[in-house]
């Protein structure tokens, strides 16, 4: 196996956390491991809503951090949240000064969308449903333009190489060649960004690479996952048969666009007092319900945008226009998927792990501020936040810039078998069966049973036991939490366990424990 050491910080992912904690970094020299061309096949450019800040003068950081809290569904970390909210502002300003074209008034002023659970219209947005991408297209030309730092573009993260509980290095491969050996990358420093788990659900809005690899990696390598079970559903994913199923944004809701089933019926006033608005795990199972009883849901926009979907969100009228949907005339079908993971690799303030050396980042990471239930577009702000404290660690860390360092040049051998296409729509559709809007005990213990069969299919591929280690530390926690609580929903413990809820934290070492105990009882 090549072994390369590098004075560079390693970067795993080219997402907006990787993006903005490079360019927080320079000019310290860092590499990052992108396994697409940047831009390409990240969540961060799919993100549609925008980022949530307090920006009008008749909102605050302390309101949007208490509508934080609440939506958390009592798990949220309360310090984690302040400190998160009142930053926000500092990081669009910052933002805007790299070239991010924020939807503004004809005075200046940001436009400004209500989205599920605020309190305020408090989301900034590009272009209606733009903010992902045009935030990543800002970001992107100023990593191009930086010379301190180097993509490799085509390369994907497989393991960690830890010693006496600190990570010495990285194992890549060649991204278009699941059959190439591992290169192994040591860093001076090592950041996980590299997106969370939804891919690993038959129904999901992430990308078809996000199928929890970095939060496997991790795991296995020993690290502490905090919060698995908590996966956001997001209630109105376009119901046409694309896989990965395209999103129609919150902010649409925030507009006035109401829920209906195929009877004309507007379900959710009542469900929640504040109908489609309601928090999203409440609008989730909504709309589960409605699918599960064959009243197919749909989303209504013609009352208060009719032709202006069109133009003022593109992307929402792109992927309709694919399918035959005609959003002016009609309705958009829609159904719950998976879209974001509140769990990830546990971390402090500072974004370290509980592996030394090692940093993590946006959706891969669980800071506490999302508690059960993440607040709409609270996502990016969260990496935002993070990958700029991780990247002021890392630099407490190493002391004083070194200078230049040269760039890496990879080759990769082909060695062993990729992951067997079969196997991941197995997982993937046990994930949704199984572990997905509504749950309970005999499901879980049979998803579990399935991961173990599936791992053993093929069990020396790196890539599919990343992803088997995050389905058991999701159906694993799952089990364990023997209550309702925001995003986790058990239909055998429907109630919550009291207001306030306890985080959880497991190491894959417990989630195998518990998988074996599953198999057992189910064999």
């Amino acid at each position: 196996m090549s072994v390369q050491s590098t004075d560079r910080v390693v970067i795993v992912g080219a997402g907006l956390g990787a993006l903005y904690a490079a360019l927080t970094l320079a000019p310290r020299p860092v590499v990052m491991i992108s396994p697409e061309t940047l831009g390409e096949g990240a969540s961060s450019a799919w993100a549609q809503g925008g980022v949530a800040a307090a920006m009008d003068q008749r909102d605050s950081a302390s309101d949007h951090a208490i509508d934080t809290v609440r939506a958390g569904a009592g798990t949220v970390d309360e310090t984690v949240a302040q400190t998160v909210t009142a930053e926000a502002r500092a990081h669009i300003l910052h933002l805007t000064s790299l070239g991010t074209p924020f939807d503004r008034t004809e005075s200046g002023e940001y436009v400004m969308s209500r989205e599920a659970a605020h309190s305020f219209a408090r989301v900034v947005r590009v272009q209606g449903d733009q903010a992902g991408a045009e935030i990543m297209r800002a970001l992107i030309a100023q990593v191009r333009e930086t010379p301190s730092i180097q993509v490799l573009e085509g390369t994907l993260a497989t393991g960690l190489e830890v010693t006496e509980n600190r990570v010495t290095g990285i194992y890549v491969a060649h991204a278009g060649d699941d059959r190439s050996a591992p290169v192994l990358i040591r860093g001076v420093a090592h950041l996980l960004a590299g997106g969370g788990s939804g891919g690993l659900f038959a129904l999901t809005t992430n990308p078809p690479r996000i199928r929890g690899q970095v939060i496997g990696m991790a795991a296995r390598a020993g690290a502490v996952i905090a919060d698995a079970e908590f996966v956001q559903f997001h209630p109105t994913a376009i119901d046409c048969g694309e896989d990965p199923a395209p999103l129609a944004t919150e902010a649409l809701r925030g507009e006035g666009a109401i829920l209906v089933n195929a009877d004309g019926e507007r379900f959710m006033q009542a469900i929640h007092p504040d109908a489609e608005l309601a928090p999203r795990d409440i609008v989730a199972r909504g709309i589960y319900a409605q699918t599960q009883a064959g009243k197919r849901p749909a989303l209504d926009t013609r009352a208060v945008l009719g032709e202006r979907i069109l133009s003022e969100f593109p992307a929402v009228a792109a992927a309709c226009a694919r399918s035959g949907i005609d959003p002016v005339a009609g309705t958009i079908p829609v159904a719950a998927a998976a879209h974001y993971h509140m769990g990830g690799i546990d971390v402090d303030d500072q974004g370290r792990a509980t592996l030394d050396n090692l940093w993590v980042c946006g959706e891969a990471a669980s800071t506490g501020l999302h508690g059960a239930n993440r607040l709409a577009s609270n996502g990016l702000l969260e990496a935002l936040v993070y990958a700029r404290r991780a990247a002021s660690s890392i630099e407490g860390t190493l002391g004083d810039v070194a200078g230049d360092a040269p760039e890496l040049d990879l080759t990769f051998d082909t060695a062993s078998e990729p992951p067997r296409a079969d196997l991941v729509a197995e997982l993937r559709r046990t994930m949704t069966d199984c572990v997905g809007v509504v749950r309970d005990e005999s499901g879980l213990k049979t998803a579990l049973t399935r991961i173990a069969a599936i791992e053993a299919a093929q069990p020396d591929c790196e890539a599919l036991l990343n992803m088997t280690a995050t389905a058991t530390l999701i159906a694993a926690s799952a089990l364990i939490r023997q209550e309702s609580r925001g995003a986790h929903f058990r239909s055998d413990f429907p109630e919550a366990d009291g207001d306030t809820g306890v985080r959880s934290r497991m190491t894959l070492d417990k989630a195998l424990s518990i998988r074996a105990s599953a198999a057992k009882e189910t064999a």
